[in-house]
């Protein structure tokens, strides 16, 4: 089947265009420093904090697992990652360069992925691909419907405790990055979660664009090797395993010239103003 363009393509100048030789200046780690690690333990969540100009890093510490991420505006948590439409600009399985935009009326880059020890992964034998914006996280309201049973582990429940003493709620746990997930559809359509390619110590690394909240759990499928649902589904619990988050301060020379990025300059009040528009006599 031949490739059919891509609708979202960036003219000269775009803002959808980035500096590749700044990222890989940041991927090339001289000069950072650690300034916070700590481990997500099996089946729940954790919330931290990214000033702007930070690189923050998820590692798959001890074999194959999957994360689920939430991304907001420190300031703002209205402004969030927009899974959807980083779909139509970037890709449905971002990897190095690709960014995470956030919701309108915003409209910027929240991170820029800089690392991804999986970027040569490609496309396998069945079209899967790894870090997933295909779909979103598992939840105990869509595992209630499938198995008649209450779950309170599911990667929704894990991000909702995550983001409580920060203020947030569960309405302010959102679509996700699906770290280390690999996904794809089938010649049905039909989305498919297969085993995770991960092995200990691999990472998916992020150039923070403004100060962030971030919240990651770490799911309760484990690295997705055992069905969830279904005739054959059991407890994946012996599949589950901790993730790591690392967080690094850049050089100052390294950003020298970099800044965060602005939200979106549409100013147009969408039609609402008094102001007759010249079309009409």
């Amino acid at each position: 089947m031949p490739d059919f363009p891509a609708a979202y393509q960036a003219g000269e100048g775009s803002a959808f265009r980035i500096d590749t030789e700044f990222y890989t200046r940041v991927a090339g780690e001289a000069g950072r420093s650690l300034v916070d690690g700590f481990v997500i333990p099996i089946r729940t969540g954790k919330a931290w904090t990214v000033p702007a100009g930070h690189v923050f890093r998820i590692v798959t510490l001890e074999g194959p697992q999957v994360g689920d991420l939430n991304i907001w505006n420190l300031s703002n948590p209205r402004e969030r990652l927009w899974a959807a439409r980083t779909r139509q600009l970037q890709a449905a399985h971002v990897s190095v360069y690709d960014r995470l935009w956030s919701t309108l009326p915003y409209l910027r880059p929240l991170v820029t992925i800089t690392a991804d020890s999986l970027k040569d992964y490609g496309v396998d034998q069945y079209g899967g691909r790894v870090h997933d914006l295909l779909g979103t996280r598992c939840d105990p309201y869509v595992n209630k419907m499938l198995t008649g049973e209450d779950f309170d582990f599911c990667c929704h429940s894990n991000l909702t405790r995550a983001v409580l003493p920060h203020g947030l709620t569960e309405h302010d746990v959102h679509d996700v990055l699906n770290v280390f997930q690999c996904t794809g559809l089938n010649s049905k359509d039909e989305y498919f979660m297969r085993d995770c390619p991960a092995k200990p110590q691999d990472f998916l690394e992020f150039f923070a664009e403004i100060d962030l909240l971030c919240a990651l759990s770490t799911c309760p499928g484990g690295d997705l090797s055992v069905p969830l649902w279904g005739p054959e589904a059991r407890d994946p619990l012996d599949v589950c395993r901790p993730l790591g988050v690392e967080i690094y301060r850049l050089p100052a020379e390294l950003l020298r010239g970099w800044q965060s990025p602005q939200p979106a300059d549409y100013r147009g009040g969408h039609g609402l103003r008094l102001e007759r528009p010249h079309w009409v006599k």
